[in-house]
């Protein structure tokens, strides 16, 4: 049986393990300041001894990499597979298409079109969290710990195939592992609000869709990006409009490509400067 973890805020931890379902326990790192700044535009971790590349592309001691690092596979069109230091598994966007190298213990799905859901779900999975409410309009909620992995949701809304707007349709999915905020942006058809960025906090990592128009154009997306600021950007969903995502961020990005099929990552080796990371397969 997975065992399970809270988070407390400033990194605090409790006594014991807790149960996966019981999200009253859990407080978010990413989100703990945001809350009570919603126009604040958050600074990125940048410590003095902050290496300017990815750990994937170094050379760590084993032992740090073991409790540090967080593993993450481009698996396909807006699947990426997360790995975190415990062990824990999670595949977003999952659609049974686009499978990880094992079982993931977590799935995140959203329902724009079948290549981010699916309605039968490996019976292995343990926990398959939908981005999307049964019920029209409400919002689907999520803040479950799994291992050493939090994970919650921001509802968006997405646009239906008639051209209107479906209510909390979307969820943005974040994971707060080893310390890193990893945000994925679903299948995103709008600019963010205030509220928003103030539900979504900080993010270390963000996975964002390209795709020129199928979720939100790049020049709308581009904003959204300047305005989190992450350290790293991993795009995602329709490689054809790569080039256009990368020009409308500007000078501001550092653009670079992956040597490697899996990026490991950990809060000492973010970059210095704000880094679009380009994954095998994209």
């Amino acid at each position: 049986m997975l065992r399970t973890v809270a988070f407390l805020l400033f990194g605090l931890s409790l006594a014991g393990p807790v149960a996966a379902q019981d999200a009253t326990v859990a407080v978010s790192q990413c989100q703990a300041i945001a809350q009570s700044l919603p126009d604040t535009r958050f600074a990125r971790w940048s410590p003095k001894d902050a290496l300017p590349v990815i750990l994937a592309q170094t050379e760590q001691p084993s032992e740090l990499v073991d409790r540090e690092t967080v593993r993450i596979t481009y698996v396909g069109h807006s699947t990426y597979f997360i790995e975190s230091p415990g062990g824990i598994g999670i595949a977003t966007d999952y659609s049974g298409v686009y499978r990880p190298s094992r079982l993931p213990d977590v799935v995140t799905m959203n329902k724009a079109h079948s290549t981010h859901f699916t309605l039968a779900p490996d019976a292995g999975i343990e926990h398959v969290l939908p981005g999307w409410s049964d019920m029209p309009g409400e919002k689907a909620q999520h803040s479950v710990v799994v291992g050493d992995a939090y994970i919650r949701n921001v509802p968006t809304d997405i646009r239906s195939w008639g051209g209107d707007f479906e209510e909390n349709g979307n969820s943005i999915f974040i994971f707060e592992i080893a310390g890193l905020c990893i945000g994925h942006l679903g299948h995103l058809h709008h600019e963010l609000t205030d509220s928003h960025y103030s539900e979504i906090g900080r993010l270390d990592i963000l996975m964002v869709p390209v795709d020129g128009g199928l979720t939100l154009g790049a020049d709308s997306m581009s904003r959204v990006v300047d305005r989190l600021r992450s350290s790293i950007i991993l795009p995602m969903h329709r490689p054809g409009a790569l080039d256009r995502f990368i020009s409308m961020l500007g000078e501001g990005f550092d653009v670079t490509y992956a040597r490697e099929p899996t990026i490991r990552v950990s809060m000492r080796t973010l970059p210095r400067r704000p880094t679009i990371l380009v994954p095998q397969g994209m």
